[in-house]
């Protein structure tokens, strides 16, 4: 069993030493930090966000490269307005499905 080394903050909460907060890149991304998790993405495919984040040589975390990839990088997201019938479509699966 692989047990990681935590650290107390003075707020109260725990780091992993591994990861210091401190080396951590915050904030809005840069168009190089972009290039740099497109370029990886495209390369060596989606997935294992962690390492992916660290290989790519971003200093930030797998959840924030996993989230910018996924809402605003990946090259088949479709960005506007809903034509009509997807706003029926929408409507339609929701009735039936729910929120599921």
């Amino acid at each position: 069993m692989i047990m990681s080394k935590v650290r107390i903050n003075p707020k109260g909460t725990s780091t992993n030493l591994y990861e210091s907060s401190s080396e951590l890149r915050r904030g809005p991304w840069t168009l190089e930090e972009d290039n740099l998790l497109i370029k990886y993405i495209s390369c060596h495919g989606e997935g294992r966000w962690n390492s992916s984040a660290r290989c790519a040589g971003l200093k930030r975390t797998g959840k924030s490269c996993r989230l910018r990839w996924l809402n605003y990088l990946k090259p088949d997201i479709k960005r506007g307005n809903l034509t009509p019938q997807e706003q029926l479509l929408i409507l339609e699966l929701h009735s039936k499905w729910g929120n599921r």
